[in-house]
């Protein structure tokens, strides 16, 4: 299997996202296409005492990078040789079996969409997080690619994220909730409304509104909302856990008792961590788009990058777009069928 990993792309590139490559060949049966500026990439090898070129890595050339304030529906089409654009070339064109960037999360999204494409009949690409929780955790769909949504959006991010989470994650008929400000039917815009109603007539395991405090309880297995909310809800939660990490370790670091205390509970202290810890998911993927595309985080480092190759050697493995093509049609008649009752 070939993973092609935008070497330029994300806060600490290209130094981190290389050495994040180098991990995944050394401990993962996979070879790496690094995509990027090829004198740079070469000078990370040097500054790390690496001699030579490590066995099942290559180098592709790309003489652009696309920042993360540029306009990325622009960035894409103008700067044809970017790491990102080249990269996702590659991914169309069958030279890989999976991307992975850190980079631009729009222009990720902008260049899945039109160069590898969405599967036929999917209207949205999602993205779609990993986010832990008091039980085994959940996936989030959307939680940014798209800040306006219709009912028939969520739907269909409905069945990927059942579909992801029975492909990949291997949970038998996943729990799909629809993220709300309460759990009556009643309760939202008309957009919850609505999309209340598609669920309940779907085939898929609908459990009804979930609160996002009851998501962190282990309510659901798959919660749905539009990009905004979700992007919203994610950022919530990741300043929430830095903020329980930070103030553990001042309780911890206190004073001569409390470090002592540290020492007894050290193991379950780096469990939490790690579990809370984005860097050990690795990336989100964007679901919707006809070959595996993975989102890493912009701060990701190398131990981050790694672990973005495992998740896309896991999404590449299991042909999770094929499942989407297989069920296109079912997902279609459940649109067209469920509008026409509203």
């Amino acid at each position: 299997m070939k993973i092609i990993v935008d070497a330029m792309g994300g806060d600490n590139a290209p130094d981190e996202i290389v050495l994040g490559a180098v991990k995944a060949v050394n401990e993962n049966n996979v070879d790496i296409t690094l995509v990027g500026k090829g004198e740079d990439i070469l000078r990370v090898f040097e500054r790390h005492d690496i001699k030579e070129l490590p066995p099942g890595i290559e180098i592709v050339n790309a003489s652009e990078i696309i920042s993360p304030e540029e306009d990325p529906a622009t960035a894409i089409r103008i700067k044809k040789d970017s790491s990102l654009s080249v990269g996702l070339t590659l991914l169309r064109d069958g030279r890989g079996d999976a991307f992975v960037s850190a980079g631009s999360t729009g222009a990720l999204l902008s260049g899945a969409t039109l160069i590898v494409k969405r599967v036929r009949g999917i209207r949205r690409a999602a993205l779609a997080p990993f986010i832990p929780n008091t039980t085994n955790g959940f996936i989030l769909i959307d939680c940014g690619a798209n800040a306006e949504c219709t009912p028939e959006y969520l739907l269909q991010f409905a069945y990927m994220g059942s579909f992801y989470s029975e492909d990949v994650l291997k949970i038998n008929k996943p729990r799909v909730g629809l993220l709300n400000n309460g759990s009556e039917s009643t309760k939202g815009t008309s957009l919850q409304h609505e999309t209340y109603k598609l669920l309940q007539n779907s085939d898929l395991n609908f459990i009804g509104n979930v609160e996002a405090k009851d998501a962190m309880s282990g309510a659901c297995d798959v919660l749905v909302c539009d990009g905004f909310t979700g992007n919203i809800l994610l950022k919530a939660i990741e300043g929430t856990a830095s903020l329980i990490m930070s103030e553990l370790k001042n309780v911890f670091y206190s004073n001569a008792l409390t470090k002592l205390s540290a020492l007894f509970i050290k193991s379950k202290l780096t469990g939490l961590k790690n579990k809370m810890n984005p860097d050990t998911v690795g990336g989100t993927a964007l679901l919707g788009i006809s070959k595996p595309v993975i989102k890493a985080h912009g701060s990701s480092k190398a131990d981050a990058i790694q672990n973005a190759v495992k998740q896309a050697i896991r999404e590449a493995n299991c042909g999770i777009a094929k499942r989407f093509e297989d069920n296109i049609e079912a997902m279609k008649v459940s649109v067209d069928k469920n509008v026409a009752e509203l």
